[in-house]
C-alpha cells in the first residue's frame, strides 16, 4: 500500500505541474498547500486571501505556496472576460462575468482553462457541485467524450491480495454517475482504463459487471441491465477496439481465475480484470466500501474523468493526506493528457 501511494507521490513530483487549491479558507487546505510544496509533488496555487489563510492555520509555512485572492487579482477581469466569450449564448453578460470570476471556485477554473495552471483541486469545504459546475462550464468534456465519470483506485492492503496481483484496482463509476446507460458505461469504461495507465500504472483489464455472467441471468421483465451491460461492451469495444475489455460478468468471474474458467472459459479477460465497471451507482458505490471496509484497500479518490483539463472534487470529511494525494493524482492526469 505505502509503495504504492509513495510511487503516485513520486511520479506527480517528477513533471514539475502546477495545481490550484480553491479553498484557501480551510485549515486543512492551507496545512495541504504547504506539505505539497515541502515535499516538491507540484507547485501549489492557492485561493485566498493571505491574512485569511494565516488566521486559519497561523503555524504554516507558506513561503513556497503563491497564493491569489480574487477580489484584488490583477488576472480576475482577464478570467472574467474568458467566462463572458465562453457563456455569452447561455445569457452571460460582463458585469455578471466579472462578479462570477471572483468566486473561488470559478476563479480556480478559469485559471485552468487560461492555461496558468495544469490542474485544479476544490471541495474540502464546497459541494460536488459547486465544485464541479465551473468544470462543466468552462473546462468542458474532453473531445471525444460526452460524460463525466469517476472511479476509484483501490490501493491493495500491505499484507496483500492473492487476486490483487498488481497491486491495485480501478472501481467506476462509484460517485458521480446514478444509472449510466450503455453508452456511458462505455465511456466510463475507456476513462477508466485510462486512469488505471496514467494512475495506478497498471495496463488495464476492463470487466464490463453484472449479476449475470455471459448470458447467464436475465431481467428483461424488470430493470434490463443485462442487455444494457451487453450493449456497452459492444460499444466499448468499438469505441476502443485495442482495449483488452469484456463482459458482462459477474464480479467472480471477473476476479477469480477458477470460477472465470467455469463460467466464461472462452474469455481472455475473465478471472484476469483488473478494472471493473459497475452497473449503475448503487452497485459501485456498495461494492467499493466493502473492498475498503472489508478488504482493507484504501480507497483513492474519487477521481474525476472525462474533462479537457484535469480537474478533481475532495470529500467535504477529507484529511490534510486526502487533498495531498488528490493533488498527486491531479498531477498524473496532466501528464497524461500531455502525452496523448
Amino acid at each position: 500500500m505505502t509503495s504504492m501511494l509513495d510511487r503516485i507521490k513520486k511520479n506527480a513530483a517528477a513533471l514539475g505541474k502546477t495545481v490550484v487549491l480553491c479553498e484557501g479558507e480551510d485549515k486543512r487546505v492551507v496545512e495541504a498547500a504547504a506539505q505539497i510544496s515541502k515535499e516538491g509533488i507540484a507547485k501549489v496555487v492557492l485561493v485566498g486571501n493571505v491574512d485569511e489563510c494565516k488566521k486559519v492555520a497561523p503555524d504554516v509555512d507558506l513561503s513556497g505556496v503563491t497564493v491569489v485572492d480574487p477580489l484584488t487579482s490583477e488576472k480576475t477581469a482577464v478570467y472574467a472576460n474568458i467566462l463572458y466569450e465562453a457563456r455569452k449564448a447561455k445569457g452571460m453578460t460582463p458585469e455578471l462575468a466579472l462578479e462570477a470570476a471572483k468566486d473561488r471556485t470559478m476563479f480556480g477554473a478559469l485559471m485552468l482553462k487560461a492555461g496558468d495552471v495544469d490542474g485544479y483541486v476544490s471541495g474540502a469545504c464546497h459541494s460536488t457541485a459547486n465544485t464541479l459546475r465551473p468544470g462543466l462550464q468552462v473546462i468542458k468534456t474532453a473531445p471525444g467524450t460526452d460524460i463525466v465519470s469517476s472511479c476509484f483506485v483501490m490501493i491493495a492492503p500491505e499484507s496483500g491480495n492473492k487476486y490483487c496481483k498488481d497491486g491495485a484496482f480501478v472501481f467506476a463509476d462509484c460517485a458521480l454517475n446514478i444509472c449510466p446507460t450503455s453508452e456511458q458505461l462505455a465511456e466510463i469504461a475507456v476513462s477508466s482504463a485510462a486512469t488505471a495507465k496514467s494512475i495506478a500504472g497498471i495496463e488495464p483489464k476492463v470487466a464490463m459487471l453484472s449479476f449475470s455472467t455471459k448470458g447467464s441471468g436475465n431481467d428483461a421483465k424488470f430493470a434490463d441491465t443485462v442487455s444494457k451491460v451487453r450493449e456497452s461492451v459492444r460499444i466499448a469495444h468499438e469505441i476502443a477496439p485495442d482495449l483488452e475489455l469484456d463482459g458482462e460478468f459477474q464480479f467472480d468471474a471477473a476476479l477469480v481465475p477458477a470460477v472465470a474458467a467455469i463460467k466464461a472459459p472462452d474469455s481472455r479477460t475473465a478471472g484476469n480484470a483488473n478494472v471493473f465497471v459497475f452497473p449503475d451507482i448503487n452497485a459501485g458505490n456498495i461494492g467499493y466500501k466493502i473492498a475498503e471496509r472489508l478488504g482493507g484497500f484504501v480507497a483513492v479518490g474519487p477521481i474525476c474523468q472525462g474533462f479537457a483539463k484535469p480537474l478533481n472534487d475532495l470529500s467535504r470529511g477529507c484529511s490534510v493526506e486526502d487533498i495531498v494525494l488528490t493533488v498527486a493524482v491531479t498531477a498524473l492526469q496532466s501528464g497524461a493528457l500531455n502525452n496523448r
